[in-house]
Formats: C-alpha cells, structure tokens, sequence
C-alpha cells in the first residue's frame, strides 16, 4: 500500500462517534424513563454533565483505541505476519485498555452508576470488555484486508488481460509494419535496378544516380548485422560515399565536401548509420557550397581499433531547417547501448559552424 494507513484517523472517529451517540442515547433513556428491578438509587441524583464529560474521555479513547488497533492488525495481515506480531499488538492494546478501565473505575463518583466488585471479578469485567473492544477491530481488520485483495486482483486480473490485449495488437502491427518494410523497400530496389538497365543507352549520369541510389536502398535491405548488431566498417564507408555521391548528383557535383580515410577499415564493425546521421546532419544545416569552408570529413582508425571521426561544416545562411534532434539523440542511445563507456560524442554549436567529434573502441 502507498499509503501509510488503511484506515483513515476522521473515518473512525467518525464511525465511533455515530455507534457511541447511538448507545449514549439508549444508556440517557434508560436512566430516566426505566425502572429497574430492585433499584435503590434515585434518578434525580444522577449527575449529567459529568457523565457527559465521561461520555467524552472515553469516546477520545475509543477513537485512538480503534484507530490504531485497525491500522495495526491490518499491517500485520498484510505483511503476512506470524502469531508474534498479532500478540505484540494484541499485548499493548491489552494493556492500553486495562489502564484505561482502571482510570475510569478511580473516577467514578457517588451518584453515578457503580458496582462493588472484588479485584478478580474486575479483572474479569476487563478480560471480557477488552476482547469485545480488541475483537471488533481485528474482525473489521480481517474483513477489509480479505476485500482489498479481491479487488486488486480483480484489478490487477484486468490490467493483464488488457497489457495482453495490447501486446498481441502490437505485434500484430509490427509484424504488419516489418511486412510493409520488407514488401516496398525490395519493390523500390528492384525497380531502380530496372531502371538503371533502361537509362544507360541514355544518360551516364543519370544511370550513376539511379545505381548509386540502389546501392543505399540494398545497404538499408542487407542483414548483415552480426549478433551485436554490427556491421562491416567498410560497408558503412561504402554507404557513406553512396550519400555523399546522391547529394553531389542532386547539386551538379557543386557540393564542398572533403572526405578523408586514414587507417585501415578492414576486419572492423561498427554500429551501422552512426557515421552517416553525422554526415546527414551537416548536409542539412551546413552551408554546402563555399570553397573556402568545405565540409570536411575525417575518418581515422589507429592500430588499437580505435575510430575518430571528425565532422566541421560551415552554418548555413538563410532560412534555416527545423530540427528535433531525434537522429543525433537515437545515435547517442545506440552507441551507449553497444559501447558503454568506450564511446564519446560530442557535438559543438559555434557561432559560424558546427564540430562533431566521434571516438569509438571498436
């Protein structure tokens, strides 16, 4: 339970307090309009502002008795506890009452009502009215303790049919989706393929593009992942070229852009589309044209499998594209995923330009 008590401190007290006015005005009643058998004591006597004050004190009590031995007993029950935890509290509550039914006794004045009793028959008297005062609660206790887990298995009966309900219609949809996936983008690459074998009698160029753009679509197509998702490093090079030579056919070959490998890509895997979300951001926002700030690609791997890749690229003027950020943010979370620490990203907002820095342990 989140809450720190089933039963709430105004509920009972207000619960008591109706069952106690109840029995407070049958007790009035009595006093005044019933002659008992054999009475010797004159109602006249009988002093009601003070057993009003009495009346008082002992609902204060009953309101703390209960509250807390409710609470208490449900705890336990719900705690599965053992017999040492019921009598714990069993003990005090005892204990509570005993001193309270002595204290009142103490109180009890000449013309109230009074009855001489020996020590053992008090004892008695305090046995019975505190199994009635204990036995109550640990009923009420027990009764709502077994209602509480109807209901929340019941609830929780409901909330999983529905997480089942929603599963099996999300896979459906996934299934339906990775279906769609595989049916249009295979369609796409066959008919660029079609149309490349078409186009070379009638232009080089445009047969070049149609190719290049097969290559991307097969990239995005192959499984070539191994079990940790990872792909050649020199098929992700590849993949980076065939984008970089799709923009430059968009633009006339007009484009800046500068790409250098050092190192040896050979034997090594990577994550795949990490290099290519860096490079598709600085086509977007970067000012692709200038000669004199190119954008400039440097891919470096040293004998210790250790990839640096580095991306500069000059902030575009004009109107700017609108940008979530959700490819370098997914980036981020794939390479923190596959690599843990042995990875860093950083990206750098300059006044004129934007640096992104990326090293890999492979």
């Amino acid at each position: 339970m989140k809450r720190k008590n089933r039963y709430s401190f105004w509920k009972v007290c207000l619960w008591v307090t109706l069952i106690n006015g109840v029995f407070l005005g049958l007790m009035l009643t009595m006093i005044y309009y019933v002659k008992v058998p054999y009475q010797n004591w004159d109602p006249n006597d009988f002093k009601l502002t003070r057993f009003l004050v009495r009346a008082l004190v002992s609902l204060i009590f009953q309101c703390l008795f209960d509250y807390f031995a409710l609470n208490q007993y449900y705890k336990v029950m719900a705690k599965k506890g053992e017999w040492p935890s019921y009598a714990l509290v069993t003990l005090a509550l005892v204990a509570a009452a005993f001193v309270y039914y002595f204290l009142n006794d103490l109180t009890i004045k000449k013309g109230e009502l009074k009855v001489a009793l020996d020590i053992s028959l008090k004892i008695f008297s305090y046995s019975i009215s505190a199994i009635f005062q204990i036995g109550i609660p640990l009923a009420i206790a027990a009764v709502t303790r077994q209602l509480d887990e109807k209901r929340w298995q019941g609830e929780n009966q409901k909330v999983l049919e529905q997480r089942t309900s929603r599963l099996e219609k999300e896979k459906m949809q996934a299934d339906y989706l990775f279906l769609k996936a595989q049916i249009n983008p295979h369609f796409l690459h066959n008919t660029l393929n079609f149309l490349y074998a078409r186009s070379l009698p009638y232009s080089s160029e445009l047969s070049e593009g149609i190719l290049t753009l097969s290559e991307i679509m097969r990239y995005a197509l192959d499984k070539e992942e191994d079990a940790d998702g990872k792909v050649p490093l020199t098929r992700e090079i590849e993949h980076l070229n065939n984008i970089i030579r799709i923009q430059q056919l968009r633009f006339g070959n007009a484009l800046q852009v500068v790409f250098t490998i050092q190192g040896n890509p050979e034997g090594l895997r990577i994550l795949p589309f990490v290099l290519i979300t860096i490079v598709e951001n600085a086509f977007k926002h970067g000012e692709l044209k200038d000669p004199d700030h190119p954008v400039t690609l440097d891919l470096c791997i040293d004998e210790g499998k250790k990839l640096r890749f580095h991306c500069v690229n000059k902030k575009k003027t004009g109107p700017k594209e609108l940008s979530t950020g959700i490819g370098l943010e997914n980036t981020r979370k794939r390479l923190e995923l596959a690599y843990g620490e042995n990875y860093s990203l950083y990206i750098k907002d300059q006044r004129e330009g934007y640096i992104a820095d990326l090293s890999v342990n492979l």
